[in-house]
């Protein structure tokens, strides 16, 4: 591969996902790759997780672990303590600001923009993208503002999709906090999880008044972090293959044997993490259906888990009365002039409840069929039949080397997808220790095919090494 830019690769999304791939696509020369990077926002890198303003919205996992980079686990450590304005915590195992973390992000690209030597090698591109138009000769990207950009190949890194409005009085949980809404009327957020906590961060800051109300089937409330290490689990140990209901009592099993040595429980969801994806893609589809309906939130809690400070804020609005836990399904919701009027059934009782709210908030989570969507370019792709949703209807369907699957079952030439939209294949892919490998591995290789592709590509594995079965992508530890 020479070393000036031979081939270009599109990028739609210009969050974290599509930050990391276009990293990963330029900062090796030999892959002579230039990359024209699609945002619809002013900044790139923050994309839905890390534009908030609010110093209270901390990242759920350690410095430590936050490394855009695979081969270099310091790398976000050494930027932070380097910074002019001084490191914002006395070690890498603290947690810090998202919006830091944007900066991170941000930054991470800026060496690409520059003309010193020649033309940049990175352009980023300002506005919404609504249409893609595969051709055997390339592929083409249609924008809002009737322009258009034309590539090898482009790549979906879109992230987490905003939840679609369904009445007057829902918000957007990832949008600044509205100023017409009533300090004093009563929020119903749907969901208990992490974005449920950082919206409720948002309301204590913002000086709401009124009463905050989380409800999920469940009233599950994610775990806190503690400074514990990975226990050994042997890959030999681990019971690839087996239904849900023997995962979970192997798992319990291990668990309960490191509580009885007086360890954490944590050190064994964290000891796991480099097998989840293979554990994932080798559950039988009944298996994962049942995992998804019964297990997900029970593994949710423990797996995603908040920072000390975040629990303990947490912890204080319940003990205050500020924020009510409900677990209960909601059976309906009627519309009116202050809000709407929400039906419930509390879990294990048959009566239901009423409650007028001013404001409903969806913060029930990204696992959602993929087609119920706001976004114009995936609405359009589904209408193309370019893309298909998978078995579950969780995610997109994408091939072994994240190439996007349509309707026919065929693989794509041009279109690959990142990021969360790959959750069907991979599920622990929302993170950025996982998300960073995938876009290193995607990268990698694209760059194999060393010219334009004229034709179905033949994408060797790296290193000479076997392809990958579907959804696998190497794994890192927390």
């Amino acid at each position: 591969m020479s070393d000036f830019a031979t081939r270009h690769a599109i990028v739609i999304g210009g969050g974290a996902s599509g930050v990391l791939l276009a990293y990963q696509l330029l900062q090796n020369p030999e892959f002579g790759f230039r990359v024209t990077l699609i945002e619809r926002r002013l900044e790139i890198g923050r994309g839905a997780a890390y534009h908030t303003s609010n110093p209270e919205h901390i990242l759920n996992v350690r410095v430590a672990n936050m490394s855009a980079l695979p081969d270099d686990p310091e790398h976000f450590w050494r930027w932070l303590s380097n910074r002019a304005e001084g490191p914002l915590c006395p070690d890498p195992y603290c947690f810090v600001p998202r919006r830091t973390y944007g900066d991170y992000l941000a930054r991470l690209t800026t060496p690409f923009t520059s003309s010193e030597s020649g033309a940049p090698r990175l352009t980023v591109v300002h506005g919404q993208c609504v249409d893609v138009i595969e051709g055997t000769a390339g592929v083409t990207v249609m924008l809002d503002n009737v322009s258009s950009h034309t590539g090898d190949v482009a790549v979906l890194a879109t992230g987490n999709e905003s939840p679609v409005a369904r009445f007057p009085c829902d918000a957007d949980p990832w949008a600044p906090l509205s100023t017409s809404v009533d300090r004093d009327a009563t929020v119903l957020i749907l969901g208990t999880g992490l974005t449920m906590i950082d919206y409720l961060l948002s309301l204590l800051r913002g000086g709401h008044r009124g009463q905050i109300v989380a409800m999920s089937r469940r009233g599950l409330l994610a775990r806190a972090h503690r400074r514990t290490d990975p226990t050994r689990i042997d890959e030999s140990d681990v019971p690839f293959g087996a239904s849900a209901s023997r995962l979970l009592r192997w798992l319990r099993e291990r668990i309960d044997a490191q509580m009885a040595a007086g360890g954490d429980w944590r050190s064994v969801i964290d000891a796991i993490r480099p097998y989840t994806q293979r554990l994932w893609h080798e559950l039988p589809l009944a298996s994962r259906r049942r995992f998804l309906e019964h297990a997900r939130a029970w593994w949710d809690i423990h797996r995603h888990r908040t920072a000390p400070e975040v629990a303990m804020r947490l912890a204080g609005a319940l003990a205050s009365g500020r924020l009510s836990l409900v677990a209960a399904k909601v059976t309906g919701i009627e519309p009116n002039a202050a809000g709407a009027l929400v039906r419930y059934r509390r879990r294990g009782r048959q009566d239901t409840a009423s409650l007028q709210v001013g404001l409903i908030v969806d913060c029930t989570g990204i696992v959602k069929d993929p087609r119920v969507t706001s976004n114009p370019v995936i609405q359009r792709l589904f209408e193309q039949g370019l893309v298909r949703a998978d078995a579950l209807q969780i995610g997109i369907d994408i091939a072994d080397d994240c190439a996007v699957i349509n309707r026919n079952g065929i693989a794509s030439r041009r279109l690959f997808a990142v990021g969360p939209l790959t959750r069907a294949a991979f599920w622990e892919i929302v993170a950025i220790p996982d998300i960073r490998n995938q876009c290193a591995e995607l990268a990698a290789r694209l760059a194999a095919v060393c010219d334009p592709i004229v034709g179905p590509p033949d994408l060797p594995a790296l290193n000479g090494e076997a392809s990958l079965p579907a959804g696998t992508m190497p794994a890192t530890s927390l």
